[in-house]
């Protein structure tokens, strides 16, 4: 099956379903390649991962399947230049980057061939980094999981303002908010040229998650995330012991270092490899609620395409 966009055409794969990088999810190649094999975009969550673990990663990929798959950078983590090193000596193909601004990786990374897109949540952000020279940009809006934009403009009306700012310079890639067929058509109408799909693949076996974690995004409803952490660095989050007792200080306008204590105590880590769903940073989507089950990898790409044709095929003409 094919879908043609300009994203597809760009990075060189059947559908426009691109599996997004997600910090312990997939930080690993089981869900990467998965995805990847099935058509869509796979790509390696880089943020967490020693150099060794992420390098074995890039050459299973590769000694899995010929088809392409991407590495998430986020640009401000510990030891960013030495991970940029290893990506730069294992040629990735693509290259997502986030948390930071191309000037860091673009030059380097551009002289290789690799294709280079930039996470952005504002239209300014937006216009920047397509001024730079990126391949590309992902457009991540306030439905997002783990760190959406401060201003918490939906998916819906920040893809549209950049598409329009774009004016068709660069392929634009919608995030926040998709989990099937429908999300996928909607990102198309927008004028985007796939959709990343971040929650729904962390209910698959291959996500490198604890099973309480996938278990707490099955049950979740769409109003069970929480934002907390403004101005310490924002997460949206699945509601918990950990969301309820930030919520109850940030309603209290309670000092910062408590605040800011709190939230440091708590990590993504404790949820995803340790599994304390109640006091670690359950993050995830709003589409959360609308991810009814774990199933495989890519069984959802297949799903979300089929649903796509289905939904497109039934709208009036």
């Amino acid at each position: 099956m094919r879908i043609e966009t300009s994203v597809t055409r760009l990075l060189g794969i059947d559908l426009p379903i691109l599996q997004a990088g997600m910090s312990w999810a997939s930080s690993n190649a089981a869900l990467p390649l998965a995805v990847s094999r099935a058509g869509g975009l796979g790509v390696i969550a880089a943020g967490p991962m020693y150099p060794a673990a992420l390098a074995e990663a890039i050459d299973t990929l590769r000694a899995g399947s010929d088809k392409p798959f991407a590495v998430n950078m986020p640009l401000y983590r510990k030891g960013s230049e030495e991970i940029l090193d290893l990506l730069e000596q294992k040629r990735v193909p693509i290259l997502i980057a986030s948390q930071g601004g191309p000037d860091k990786y673009l030059k380097r990374f551009k002289a290789l061939g690799t294709i280079c897109l930039h996470v952005v949540a504002s239209e300014a952000h937006a216009l920047s980094a397509a001024n730079k020279g990126v391949d590309g940009l992902i457009v991540v809006g306030g439905e997002a999981g783990g760190h959406p934009p401060e201003a918490l403009v939906s998916t819906l009306v920040l893809t549209r303002a950049v598409v329009r700012a774009m004016d068709g310079r660069l392929p634009v890639i919608a995030s926040g908010g998709f989990a099937d067929g429908a999300g996928l058509a909607a990102a198309l109408a927008l004028g985007a040229g796939a959709a990343n799909f971040g929650t729904r693949f962390m209910a698959t076996p291959e996500a490198g998650l604890a099973q309480g974690y996938k278990q707490a995004v099955v049950a979740a409803g769409i109003a069970d995330t929480r934002t907390v952490g403004r101005g310490l660095g924002l997460i949206r989050a699945i509601a918990n012991e950990f969301t309820e007792r930030m919520t109850a200080l940030e309603t209290a306008n309670a000092p910062e270092d408590d605040r800011r204590s709190l939230f440091t105590a708590s990590t993504l880590k404790m949820a995803a490899l340790d599994g304390d769903v109640q006091r670690g940073k359950l993050e995830a989507g709003q589409s959360a609620g609308l991810v009814q089950r774990i199933q495989p990898a890519a069984d959802i790409v297949f799903e979300i395409a089929r649903e796509y044709r289905a939904i497109v095929a039934a709208l009036p003409r």
